[in-house]
């Protein structure tokens, strides 16, 4: 068993695309309508195209809005990714006017930082332990 797709609850489809793709660097692999303004949309790491895919899913559920702005309250990340350097890509993305809600901390073997993926999340980037 492996992970095949995962998602993220996403305000604005068009904006999550450009952040994710734009500003993140991922890369888009699907972009399917589903209906309506809806789309299947998803994006992998340009290092794995052919790895486990991110779908930025549509916000509409009820359940999503209390559920994503009790984390964001919290300061609970919704997503972690790993990065090979988190100051490296902290600054670079501070760069981009990305805005993080925590610095780069070091926490034993790894590093992390949480950023606002401007679509209702907070995502945390993370080294992976040695």
């Amino acid at each position: 068993m492996r992970i095949h797709l995962t998602s993220v609850f996403v305000d604005d489809q068009t904006k999550a695309e450009h952040f994710y793709t734009e500003i993140l660097g991922f890369v888009k692999k699907r972009d399917v309508p589903v209906g309506g303004e809806d789309r299947w949309l998803t994006v992998v790491s340009p290092d794995e195209t052919g790895g486990t895919e991110l779908l930025l899913e549509p916000a509409g559920h009820p359940a999503v809005r209390p559920y994503r702005d009790a984390l964001v309250r919290d300061g609970i990340p919704l997503a972690q990714f790993a990065v090979d350097d988190v100051r490296a890509e902290y600054q670079r993305l501070r760069e981009l006017g990305v805005r993080f809600t925590q610095e780069p901390v070091d926490m034993g073997p790894v590093t992390t930082a949480v950023l606002d993926d401007t679509c209702g999340n907070l995502i945390q980037i993370a080294t992976e332990p040695q």
